[in-house]
């Protein structure tokens, strides 16, 4: 079998990745590479920077977090940028903290997790490799072997700075199994496992009355103190708390706001100095990033509370807002429902897109210019072309609420419904009104939802129904109009060709009698009206339409279909409205003659074949389209 195959060609590679050897043998690989001796921090960076960074718009997008965070560009840049890279030049930053505040379900645990994911992959690299002192539980840094007056000298030879003391287990070991002798002491490769506990902790707070402090910092083996003597004798120690087990890499605290006090004072010294108190012993090194999550309710709570004030300068807030992008959100869904085991459900075109702009109009805040509305900034967020507005405006809009997108529906709300509609109905395909039909049903069974809240969320289906109806219309009229962009290519080329003369005052050719015709008043204008083009206002929109077409020749670009967003509209509504009585015939008779039912079967088989339809898809979307052109 292949999975057995692969299984002992892991394993034999896991052999090939072990290294063993004395402290000796490893100076000699940080002479070679120095990288290795990175602090937990600067690895966390390298594995993030290493996996791949692309610039977009004079902004960076991490291929670390693709195919898994949606939506979260700009506050995974911010993440990189201003605080793993400083912490990775060993800037104060790395002395912080990092905690993630945002909304429930907006990817906060995501993230940690991917980052432990990262590491544990990471670890197996060349750059990312990890030496500790063999047999230590805390996995400890082989440099703290070096006495502090000779790291000035260590500098000097290898360019690295050692930080961080010796643990008492390993101090007793170097003078009773090596006899003092530094060189001796063995070194092995680690690689992090947060299931076997090397370089990744978590800690999640529980009842404060029975949660000891032994989870953090590890606790005394009373079993050997009638051997070893005494409490303070490390031997007698379990280094084997979280803390402990956490160094040289990555430390999570769950709900870390909820946690008893005595529980954070620890993190004081250690995100500080570096260093925590553990038992009847000095002050313990510790290398590790902590980071911690919690909602915005729970830290205005936090930092209202004087007595937390000593915690508040050690800590970096880096909101993790929701995703405000309607495509963005729809890929969320799409991986969820990957991941189930309702992969199988044929979920029609456009329904996640719709139910994507619900989940995204209840994040957004109402703008404050009066030329825009709540649709259009959704379309502006979503990377959209809307005429008479530019990168400029979305900036704006961005600057107008600082905390959009820290409130709202979350992913998991929709995709539960979904899943209900699913399961409820036993069927194995749905559709957009299927998933709205869910939404507002299960907004009384949601705990948080207030009445008001309620009114609001009922409004934004009422909106992403809109958008729906003109979706499933314009995809209804490319299915009946054949070679639909031939179609709206020949119409549009028409259209120009007859405001170019108008603008220019002269006349056209006839194709066929080559005699001189005026330009086509009447098509010209059955494809304005179509947008509301009044009568007064075509000579300004023909002049519009070829001062751009102008444009773009000077850029030597092609002025196309997709140039103009109104004109296509326009070309779009022209076409249908010319199929329109065809379209309301043929779909919503009853008992359809042969010429409809050949027209119907076409129509189906396209949206099938073309639109990514199954039958019983495209028939409920033909019966819809229907409906609304008889209204």
């Amino acid at each position: 079998m292949d999975i057995l195959k692969k299984i002992e060609q892991y394993r034999d590679e896991e052999e090939k990745l072990k290294w063993e050897g004395t402290f000796a043998d490893y100076l000699k690989l940080i002479k070679e590479r120095p990288i290795i001796a990175q602090s937990a921090h600067s690895r966390i960076y390298h594995m993030i920077h290493d996996a791949g960074v692309e610039e977009i718009n004079d902004k960076k997008s991490y291929t670390f977090f693709h195919d898994h965070l949606f939506g979260l560009e700009e506050a995974l840049e911010r993440l990189v940028e201003e605080y793993f890279h400083p912490a990775a030049k060993r800037l104060d930053v790395r002395k912080r903290i990092l905690l993630l505040m945002g909304p429930v379900s907006g990817g906060k645990s995501t993230l940690v997790a991917l980052l432990k994911r990262g590491l544990e992959a990471y670890t197996r690299t060349e750059r990312g490799a990890v030496y500790a002192i063999k047999g230590c539980p805390m996995h400890e840094n082989p440099l703290h072997l070096v006495p502090p007056h000779l790291r000035d000298d260590f500098y000097q030879e290898f360019g690295i700075r050692i930080e961080g003391h010796l643990s008492p287990l390993n101090m007793m070991r170097l003078e009773e199994e090596y006899g003092g002798r530094i060189e001796d002491v063995m070194v092995e490769r680690i690689f992090f496992s947060e299931d076997k506990r090397v370089g990744i902790g978590t800690f999640s707070p529980s009842d404060p009355k029975s949660q000891d402090i032994a989870d953090l910092t590890g606790s005394i083996d009373f079993s050997t103190i009638a051997e070893y003597g005494s409490e303070s004798d490390p031997r007698a120690y379990r280094f084997d708390g979280e803390l402990n087990k956490a160094n040289r890499g990555l430390m999570e605290f769950q709900e870390m706001l909820k946690c008893d006090e005595k529980f954070l004072w620890h993190l004081l010294s250690l995100t500080q100095e570096g260093n925590f108190k553990a038992g009847r012993f000095a002050l313990i090194s510790a290398d590790e990033m902590i980071v911690a999550h919690t909602n915005e309710t729970e830290y205005r709570a936090f930092i209202s509370n004087k007595k937390n004030e000593a915690l508040h300068s050690r800590i970096i807030v880096m909101p993790v807002p929701y995703n405000l992008s309607v495509s963005d959100e729809e890929k969320i869904y799409q991986k969820m429902i990957h991941d189930s085991d309702v992969a199988h459900v044929h979920i029609a075109p456009h329904t996640l897109h719709v139910a994507a702009m619900f989940t995204v109009l209840t994040r957004l805040k109402e703008p404050k210019r009066g030329d825009i509305d709540l649709v259009k900034k959704m379309r502006l967020y979503d990377g959209e072309n809307v005429e008479g507005f530019n990168e400029a405006d979305i900036a704006e809009l961005r600057k107008e609420y600082q905390d959009e997108g820290m409130s709202g529906i979350d992913p998991r709300y929709v995709i539960n419904r979904i899943s209900s509609t699913i399961i409820r109905k036993e069927i194995s395909s749905i559709n957009a009104l299927d998933v709205l039909r869910s939404l507002k049903e299960g907004l009384d069974q949601h705990p948080s939802i207030t009445n008001e809240l309620k009114e609001k969320y009922l409004k934004y289906i009422s909106l992403a129904r809109k958008q729906y109806d003109d979706i499933a219309k314009k995809e209804v009229q490319k299915a009946f109009v054949y070679s639909y962009e031939e179609s709206a290519k020949t119409l549009l080329d028409n259209y120009l060709d007859n405001v170019e003369a108008y603008c220019n005052r002269s006349k056209l050719h006839d194709p066929l009698t080559d005699e001189e015709i005026n330009p086509d008043e009447k098509l010209m204008r059955s494809i304005e009206e179509q947008i509301g083009i009044s009568e007064n206002a075509k000579k300004a929109f023909r002049e519009e339409i070829l001062i751009r077409i102008s444009a773009y020749a000077r850029k030597g670009k092609r002025f196309d279909y997709y140039s103009h967003d109104r004109l296509r509209e326009a070309i779009q509504k022209k076409l249908f409205a010319d199929l329109k009585d065809i379209v309301k015939i043929t779909t919503s008779s009853k008992t359809p003659d042969e010429q409809q039912l050949k027209k119907i079967n076409e129509v189906v088989a396209r949206l099938i074949d073309d639109y990514g339809y199954n039958s019983t898809s495209a028939n409920d979307l033909l019966k819809y389209v229907g409906s609304l052109l008889n209204r």
